[in-house]
């Protein structure tokens, strides 16, 4: 077909130009060859002519053989409708959308006559291509743009527009979805295929279902009931108007991200909500009374209808619920029975106390929110039903629970408190009352038992760190007590075998027996110490430290202490702040961990100390007890050991307490630890997991150097009692000696002695009288007075113990300084010089000398005191 074809009336119903037209000028040429060769031939003779004529013959047979192979095999086509695709055609003849086909963007090869209808086209002189027959406002142009670009792009893309007045004209409006292919039609000719459909009657369903949804939307959203759901999550996926208006929360805060169910209900609440538990496919409603809060905090007493669709694999999908408000007011009942149900829900919800009602078999069937706080949030309920509240009771207490809930199932209306233990993570404390439930009151579900619980973790938790406490202070007061009369006991064992060595010669057989008893004596005398250390009565001389240089000066130490086996990692914090300690007995509880981390490594391993600043807001973010927020210094020392067993880990800090083997150490090495932090005004922790290593962190003070006033220079052994004396001070050398000079220990004046222990006193007095002292003797304080009142000034120093029956060494100071302010004293004591210190007036001057000591270091310290 060519031209115009299936003319109905005057309009053509399809415009068809995809066959190519015959072409004339070569049909004339042809005819004109054919013509001037018969004309040729004409002229010459019939020799000549026959050969041209055969050959002319030839050629005319040969191309009709040729077309009738061509038209046996379908190359060549025959003219008229029996030659087309006419299903094809057909079917684009009668789609019901506009069809036009296009090449090289110009040309027109095919429109179908839906597509003849739209345009209004009579012909192809009137037809008009979509890129002009869509005209109108901004967002047509822009359409129509879109599609003529992608034309030449050569892509599909589709487009809707509202063309106003419509294509036929006979409708306000029209929508319009119009779609374009690329097409290819030779190599070098391409084009496109464009169809029209009138998306209108479909664009209003759409209109008209959006606009029943909307008002859906607001008879939800205006309902005299509130309505939200909440995702798995806790996300508040919708909330209807009514409710957000009661809570004063902006709708536009509603969706993925925004509400959380916490924000519109107390936080005790949401377990309850989110701990149902259903069974594959199963959907469950629940009724609960509570109060919802309010965007200002305060509260709303509602009414829940909450339901939860579980999946075919028993996850629970978004929740339904209903709402009902409660408030005074509303129309939900009778005003008493409403106000009543309110206080109820509320005085229920909110009350600290855990409360859930119980049946026959102890199952849970109602709770409150500090019921699933305590008892860790159990599922309400679960395929085999509600679940049992002896699965969270302490096995060993199981017998007694059960033989309580039997008693108050029968009626009984007093039980016996149950203190147990709840198996849930935390390992919570509760004491529990069970109380019988009337039968007249027992609903549908069996109630028999109501159960109230209360939280007694932290009380058990304090009542067992207040159990060590003074167990650690009765042990330390005892070792404090044996150290104070063992230092007697040795300070005369010292005393003598100083004695019997200056009466022997170091070639006399016995001298080596003595010096045998002095070393035994000094090693008890070493363990006296570290009891004195874990009850805080030793002597420190307290000193500005800078914690880093301290721990870097022990490395080398520490490394020979820990072996070859055991690494050291040091971690130093950089400027870490000043602390105030006894450096010595500072190193030496650096070297007890670190020689305590070593022994639990046997098989090697990497003892690592770290040392940080620790700022206030810090401190109190640890949270640890009894740590005060403060600026500290923290060293921590820990290793890769074998950890500390938990029943173990409450008594490593106990002095003769220890996991070695007998004879392998005393049991003092940690308390002793401990006490020298807690007297340096430091705190102690411990952190350990078996298999996995342990770390003690010590927390001290951070010393501010402004606070305190400018030491002056004096001697070391006269103050306040800040100094112990260890030793007279050497004079200055007035030119180098070839020789060292013996110490001059001789001395003069009268030396009151004050001591309650008779061999103690005995062999102190021995020593002095035979350095040239005149030594008065007096076993108490009143002794001493009524003889100082005899003598009256001529007593040049006084020797006086601390600890003494009647009246102790500060009270005789005291007394002493009132008929004569100018005596001198030393004290000496077991006990360090701030036990006994804080008993003296501020600013006395005295000179202190711990036992046990030496009789060497007792004449050094006498004739240093009268010299003064």
């Amino acid at each position: 077909m060519s031209g115009m074809a299936d003319v109905r009336g005057t309009a053509p119903s399809v415009i068809d130009k995809s066959d190519r037209p015959g072409r004339l000028g070569m049909l004339l040429a042809l005819a004109g060859l054919l013509v001037a060769a018969v004309g040729g031939i004409a002229f010459l003779s019939s020799e000549q002519a026959q050969p041209l004529l055969l050959a002319v013959l030839a050629l005319l047979a040969m191309a009709g053989v040729f077309f009738l192979f061509a038209l046996a095999v379908g190359a060549v086509r025959l003219g008229g409708t029996s030659a087309r695709n006419d299903l094809t055609k057909a079917v684009a003849d009668g789609s019901p959308d506009g069809i036009l086909v296009v090449e090289d963007s110009a040309r027109i090869l095919y429109a179908n006559e839906r597509y003849l209808a739209l345009s209004g086209a009579n012909g192809l002189s009137d037809l008009r291509p979509p890129e002009r027959l869509f005209s109108g406002g901004p967002d047509v142009s822009e359409a129509v743009y879109r599609l003529a670009q992608a034309t030449r792009d050569g892509r599909s893309t589709a487009e809707e527009m509202r063309l106003s007045p419509a294509l036929d004209g006979g409708r306000d409006f029209g929508w319009y979805r119009v779609r374009v292919r690329p097409l290819a039609t030779g190599a070098a000719r391409s084009g496109a295929i464009w169809s029209v459909a009138d998306v209108t009657h479909e664009r209003e369903r759409q209109e008209n279902v959006f606009q029943e949804l909307q008002h859906a939307i607001d008879y939800l959203d205006h309902a005299p009931a509130g309505f939200f759901s909440v995702s798995p999550e806790g996300d508040v996926v919708y909330m209807n108007a009514t409710l957000a208006a009661w809570l004063d929360h902006d709708l536009a805060k509603v969706g993925p991200g925004g509400l959380k169910l916490a924000d519109i209900m107390p936080a005790s609440v949401v377990a309850m909500l989110t701990r149902m538990d259903g069974r594959p496919g199963e959907a469950r409603t629940e009724t609960l009374d509570l109060d919802l809060a309010r965007r200002g905090g305060q509260s709303l007493p509602v009414r829940l209808h909450h339901r939860i669709a579980f999946g075919q694999d028993g996850r629970p999908g978004s929740s339904r619920t209903l709402v009902l408000n409660r408030s005074a007011g509303e129309n939900a009942g009778g005003e008493g029975q409403r106000a009543a149900e309110v206080r109820f829900a509320r005085f229920f919800n909110s009350t600290p106390l855990a409360i859930a009602t119980l049946d026959a078999q102890s199952r849970i069937l109602r709770s409150n929110p500090s019921f699933l706080r305590l008892f860790g949030a159990p599922s309400r309920t679960g395929a085999s039903g509600p679940p049992s509240v002896l699965d969270y009771v302490s096995p060993a207490d199981r017998p007694r629970f059960e033989e309580a809930a039997r008693a108050a199932a029968s009626g009984q209306a007093e039980t016996t408190p149950l203190d147990t233990a709840l198996t849930v993570e935390g390992g919570r404390q509760a004491r529990l009352w069970l109380a019988p439930v009337e039968k007249s009151d027992a609903g549908e579900d069996g109630e028999a038992v109501i159960l109230y619980g209360l939280d007694t973790t932290e009380q058990r938790q304090l009542e067992q760190q207040f159990a060590q406490a003074q167990k650690m202070q009765a042990v330390g007061q005892l070792a404090g007590g044996v150290a104070h009369d063992f230092n007697n006991v040795l300070q005369a064992i010292i005393g003598y075998s100083d004695l019997l060595l200056a009466a022997h010669r170091p070639t006399d057989p016995s001298f080596q027996d003595i010096m045998q008893i002095k070393q035994n004596a000094n090693r008890a005398a070493s363990l006296v110490r570290q009891l004195l250390a874990f009850s805080r009565r030793q002597t420190l001389r307290p000193e500005v430290v800078r914690l880093g240089d301290a721990v870097s000066d022990l490395s080398l130490l520490l490394k020979r202490l820990l072996g070859e086996r055991v690494q050291l990692d040091l971690r130093q914090g950089r400027d870490l702040w000043p602390v105030k300690a006894d450096v010595n007995q500072l190193e030496q509880v650096v070297i007890n961990l670190a020689v305590n981390a070593r022994d639990a490594m046997p098989d090697g391993g990497t003892v690592t100390i770290t040392t940080a600043n620790v700022e206030a807001a810090e401190a109190k973010r640890l949270d640890l007890a009894d740590l005060p927020p403060a600026d500290y210094v923290r060293v921590a020392v820990g290793d890769t050991g074998t950890g500390i067993p938990p029943d173990v880990l409450d008594k490593i800090f106990e002095p003769f307490f220890t996991t070695k083997e007998l004879g392998k150490g005393t049991g003092l090495g940690l308390s002793t630890v401990f006490g020298i932090v807690k007297q340096s005004g430091g705190f102690i922790y411990v952190d350990s997991a078996v298999g996995a290593g342990t770390t003690f962190s010590i927390y001290l003070p951070r010393h501010e150097p402004e606070a305190e006033a400018a030491p002056e220079p004096a001697p070391a052994v006269i103050g306040t009692g800040t100094t112990p004396v260890a030793a007279a001070a050497s004079p200055p050398a007035e030119k180098p000696a070839a020789k060292p000079r013996a110490a001059d220990h001789t001395g003069q004046g009268t030396i009151l002695l004050v001591e309650d222990e008779d061999a103690v006193r005995a062999v102190n007095s021995r020593a002095l009288a035979a350095r040239g002292y005149t030594v008065l003797e007096a076993a108490s304080g009143f002794e001493a007075i009524e003889i100082i009142e005899e003598r009256g000034s001529s007593v040049d120093l006084v020797v006086s113990d601390v600890m003494m029956p009647e009246m102790d060494g500060p009270t005789l100071l005291g007394e002493l300084r009132k008929r004569h302010p100018d005596i001198r004293f030393v004290f000496v004591s077991g006990y360090a010089e701030d036990a006994f210190e804080k008993h003296l007036p501020e600013g006395e001057a005295f000179s202190f000398l711990p036992k046990p000591f030496t009789l060497k270091q007792l004449v050094e310290t006498v004739k240093t005191a009268i010299a003064r």
